[in-house]
């Protein structure tokens, strides 16, 4: 067997393969996704050169195409301009073919051109990088032989494979279609598992969508982003500065009355104020469901669920035709529902005033507690309360 300069058992193979990976994975991240696409933390410029010299080396992504592609991902979420959608495409497809659609992306200059703005353009990135991808494999492969021998071809292999199944396939397409939401992002988003750590902690997907711009991933206690505790620890050591992380609400004992910090705590934690609605009616919708069965009207819980987590603009034909139907045979329901898409008005595109946003959502308060619905005034009073923590 060939060897090269390192002989090592064969666990210290796996464990080399296992941290080359974790590097890649970790460039990606951090580099491309949170510093450059984002603008979410900087970089020192030695640190950022080395991410893209390791990518260079391990995958021959280009940082414009890498970011223009996921902006545009952000900007066309779910839709047929989407470049990895399995709403769109399917599973199938995003999981096994996920680096082909990134690669046919890449093609599009007009993706380029619109979403890839501020991304390097020196020297290297002209002349090396850019111009000569296929060169940086080449490299990897031939530092792997001499480091390893022939092993470091199975090392090449892997970590060839690494970031098109992980990246392009799991994060597109797990993390849009399996796993557990925190907020309800008007895309499919998903959270895979609360540890990111695998991939440098892009399985916490459905919080990244709900705050793209945060350069910490993980949003409840329990979670663990192993990406933000890298750029902690270089941000102690004066390697990066973090720019931006989700906002932290925080509820005024003494605060009964809207105002304008109310208004900006609930437009910045949109996302979460759906789900926390969502959650504090479930249970009044569930028993005006079983009121409505014994009335031997037709419906189910997984069918409202799915009306108070998305728009109405989003439900089919048939959906809208049942949801009426429905809603026509219960007042609890009607107002439920048409409370919940009233309070989205507040941070959708409007020609209203910041005092005029905050009457509105006063008066929508005022309704919601003389409801006669318990679960909707216990919410108003609580939303009565928000407002952001400061850094």
């Amino acid at each position: 067997m060939l060897s090269g300069i390192l002989v090592l058992p064969w666990w210290g193979y796996v464990l080399v393969a296992l941290g080359f990976t974790h590097i890649t994975i970790a460039a990606v991240t951090i580099y491309l996704h949170r510093h450059s696409a984002h603008r979410a933390v900087d970089l020192h410029p030695i640190i950022s050169h080395f991410f893209r010299f390791w990518l260079w080396l391990t995958t021959g992504m280009e940082t414009k195409e890498w970011t223009a592609i996921h902006r545009k991902h952000h900007a066309r979420c779910e839709t047929a301009e989407d470049p990895h959608s399995p709403v769109v495409l399917g599973i199938e497809k995003v999981m096994w073919q996920g680096a082909d659609l990134y690669k046919r992306e890449s093609k599009n200059v007009e993706t380029l051109e619109k979403f890839g703005q501020g991304t390097p353009d020196d020297w290297m990135e002209r002349n090396v990088y850019s111009s000569h991808s296929v060169a940086g494999i080449a490299s990897m492969m031939i530092i792997n032989l001499a480091l390893f021998g022939f092993v470091g071809l199975t090392i090449w292999a892997v970590q060839m494979m690494w970031i098109p199944f992980f990246a392009a396939g799991i994060i597109n397409g797990v993390g849009h279609y399996w796993g557990y939401r925190n907020f309800q992002a008007e895309d499919a988003s998903r959270n895979i598992v609360p540890w990111g750590i695998l991939i440098g902690g892009e399985e916490l997907h459905n919080n990244h969508h709900a705050y793209p711009t945060s350069a910490q991933l993980s949003n409840k206690w329990w979670e663990f982003d192993i990406g933000w505790m890298y750029i902690r620890t270089m941000e102690i050591f004066g390697l990066a500065h973090v720019k931006k992380i989700a906002p932290k609400v925080l509820l005024a004992d003494d605060k009964t009355q809207c105002d304008q910090d109310t208004l900006h705590a609930v437009i910045m934690s949109r996302y979460d104020v759906l789900t926390r609605y969502a959650r504090s009616v479930k249970q009044t919708c569930a028993e005006e469901i079983a009121h409505l069965k014994t009335r031997a009207v037709r419906v189910d819980r997984s069918m409202v669920k799915r009306w108070l987590h998305c728009d109405e603009k989003k439900l089919s034909d048939l959906e809208r035709e049942r949801m009426k139907e429905v809603l026509s045979n219960s007042q609890t329901l009607h107002t439920v529902y048409s409370m919940r898409q009233e309070l989205t008005t507040l941070w959708q595109r409007s020609t209203a005033t910041k005092e005029q946003l905050v009457r509105q959502l006063e008066d929508w308060c005022h309704r919601a507690e003389a409801s006669g619905i318990i679960a909707l005034r216990d919410f108003s009073l609580r939303l009565r309360r928000y407002q952001l923590a400061h850094a």
